[in-house]
């Protein structure tokens, strides 16, 4: 019980202390913003395209290439500290992990995934 009052304190801290901001913000600095300066990207510009506009399908390729490459980064920060302890069986499974995802690239490479033209 006594982890759940600490956890709801840290959690009712951090509602105050993020309205305390938005009201010294707030009161610090009260011009309102024009409307196309509350457009959420580009700066402030109107945007070239819309949001919903069509894309190019070897730029959901490049996405799920970065994906793979970012996944083989998170497991492997953490499977670092746990090969100290479990030791050859942590291995194994990296190096079984590590074959999928070179499986994956052979096979993009083979499909041409990583030409651009």
């Amino acid at each position: 019980m006594a982890e759940l009052g600490a956890t709801l304190t840290v959690f009712l801290v951090a509602v105050v202390a993020i309205g305390v901001v938005r009201w010294v913000g707030d009161t610090l600095n009260p011009v309102q913003l024009t409307v196309p300066e509350r457009v959420p990207f580009a700066g402030g510009f109107d945007p070239e395209f819309h949001a919903w506009s069509r894309f190019h399908i070897r730029w959901y390729s490049m996405a799920l290439l970065f994906l793979a490459f970012d996944m083989e980064m998170v497991f492997m920060y953490p499977w670092a500290v746990v090969f100290v302890r479990e030791g050859m069986i942590s291995l194994v499974e990296m190096l079984m992990f590590i074959l999928i995802l070179v499986v994956g690239i052979v096979y993009t490479w083979r499909e041409r995934g990583f030409e651009w033209s």
